[in-house]
């Protein structure tokens, strides 16, 4: 009998367990993932999984709230 842990050879999700859908971007606001993309992870195969996380630091840029650059703050300075 071992203390080894048996583990899987697989990549990992990119939960965060922080589970909010940008209402616009349609992807969670933690792990980046679309609604299909969580679905089926578990399914995936280890390329569609790569691909897909290869893809997330791209899609910060779509959950991040404009604030109105310089209309809005000349607007509230007005």
């Amino acid at each position: 009998m071992t203390d080894e842990v048996w583990k899987r050879d697989e990549i990992e999700s990119p939960c965060v367990k922080i589970c909010v859908v940008h209402p616009e971007a349609r992807i969670c606001t933690g792990c980046l993932r679309s609604i299909d993309e969580i679905t089926q992870w578990s399914r995936m195969a280890p390329e569609a999984r790569r691909e897909v996380m290869a893809a997330l630091p791209d899609r910060r840029a779509l959950t991040q709230k404009r604030r109105g650059g310089r209309a809005a703050r000349i607007a509230r300075e007005g």
